[in-house]
């Protein structure tokens, strides 16, 4: 599957000296260079209104000879209002940056998400600065007799139809949903309708991804969070991706750690719903724990997937589209299930996912998926490896030795340098060597 690169005026990913990014982007009838520094994430605009652009242009010499439109910081504080600085961050317009300094944020009221992104936040940029938690739980607020105490809203954080791969989320801790659902209405709706009538809310959108929830033509940027001990009442725990085939490219999820996200439904980590697309880049998947309520669901909503043996951490619909490169997955209930086609699996680990509870007729497995042509050099080991007998054997080892994972579930060996997650320090610095 070839990746589209939305609003792109010239190819993207050209280095100069210094460990800089180089993309160019169209916005109206100007053309503008972004420069992203990938070793402090500072990101800056530069307008290339008069500067030639074809192929071949050296980007360094037009940054050299354009005029530098400096980032605009917004910093906000413990006990500050992030979604205020959001708001004043869209005001400045794209590349706008709000920092969020080390400490716990939560949500002040109750509601369907914490923070939100809709499309006049298309560009801004939330990044972590410290260790920084995003929780949806307020115990001051929150009911202590309800089952999803003290969680108060859906989701932690929602994007919005609008948003494009400029926007994005760095850094953070994401955690504290419990399964608590309301449709009622906050001050800002989530989603306005008017906006197209294809995104009328439904159960989905309510139900669906705990920690994150993205919806509509919406394709935002997730990378170097640590999502974990997140639960929904439905499916997604961690991340639930509805595009309802509007989207014009996918959502990217890099250099992500999910651990102990848990649903009744489909998709602990990640929910990749009905024509829906992701890309899934050095993510790590870990104890997080689906199915362990699909029979209330098939009587409670008339809903049932994969009864038999249940789904994975990743869950990829029919018509959905997903590229996973350098994954590892170890300790789920299940790995992956995937009834797309033309789906990419490249060089990622699957290794023993059988933390089933058994209340599932069939054996817990690493993939089931129909579509395998995409599946190659990865490394399964567990009872199951492939459910379906649909893997190529040449292209992929299917009785993999012992990863031998650290601490970080890295593997120390030698058989897997070249295969599945690293941290976000070894990450990055292959990130730049690569540009």
């Amino acid at each position: 599957m070839q990746r589209r690169n939305e609003h792109t005026d010239c190819p993207a990913g050209r280095r100069t000296n210094g460990g800089w990014r180089l993309t160019f982007r169209q916005f109206g009838h100007e053309r503008w260079l972004l420069y992203y520094s990938t070793s402090v994430g500072i990101l800056c605009l530069v307008s290339l209104l008069n500067v030639g652009c074809q192929s071949g242009d050296d980007p360094a010499e037009a940054v050299a000879n354009s005029e530098f439109v400096e980032p605009q910081f917004l910093d906000v504080f413990e006990g500050q209002d992030i979604q205020a600085a959001l708001d004043r961050a869209a005001k400045v317009g794209s590349g706008a940056v709000v920092r969020v300094h080390e400490g716990t944020y939560a949500p002040q009221r109750a509601g369907q998400a914490f923070l939100q992104f809709n499309a006049q936040h298309d560009g801004v940029i939330l990044q972590a600065v410290g260790e920084v938690v995003l929780t949806a739980a307020n115990a001051n607020i929150a009911d202590a007799n309800a089952e999803s105490y003290p969680a108060i809203v859906n989701h932690v954080v929602y994007f919005g139809d609008g948003i494009t791969q400029l926007t994005s989320i760095q850094g953070f801790i994401i955690t504290g949903a419990n399964s608590f659902l309301t449709q009622s209405e906050g001050v800002t709706p989530l989603e306005p309708v008017a906006r197209d009538p294809r995104l009328k809310p439904a159960l989905f959108f309510y139900a669906d991804g705990g920690a994150i929830k993205v919806f509509g033509r919406s394709c935002p940027t997730i990378e170097n969070n640590r999502i974990i001990d997140n639960s929904t009442c439905l499916c997604g725990g961690g991340i639930s991706i509805e595009h309802r085939g509007l989207q014009q490219g996918y959502a990217t999820i890099r250099n992500c750690v999910f651990i102990n996200n848990r649903c009744p439904g489909t998709g602990a980590a990640i929910d990749v719903l009905e024509r829906s697309g992701a890309i899934i880049e050095n993510c790590l998947f870990v104890g997080n724990v689906a199915n362990t309520g699909m029979d209330r669901i098939a009587d409670e909503f008339g809903l049932r997937y994969n009864g038999e043996h249940g789904c994975g951490a990743l869950t990829v619909f029919p018509g959905s589209r997903v590229e996973v490169r350098r994954c590892t997955f170890t300790g789920n209930w299940n790995a992956v299930d995937d009834r797309g086609a033309g789906n990419l699996y490249e060089n990622s680990i699957f290794w023993h996912n059988t933390a089933g509870d058994g209340s599932r007729p069939g054996v817990p497995y690493e993939i089931d998926i129909l579509d395998a042509t995409g599946v190659s050099g990865c490394l399964l080991g567990g009872n199951t490896p492939d459910l379906r007998g649909t893997l190529d054997a040449s292209r992929n080892t299917l009785d993999a030795p012992d990863p031998n994972f650290d601490e970080d579930f890295q593997p120390r060996s030698a058989i897997y340098v070249d295969v599945g997650y690293r941290s976000v320090t070894d990450a990055n610095s292959a990130t730049q060597d690569d540009l």
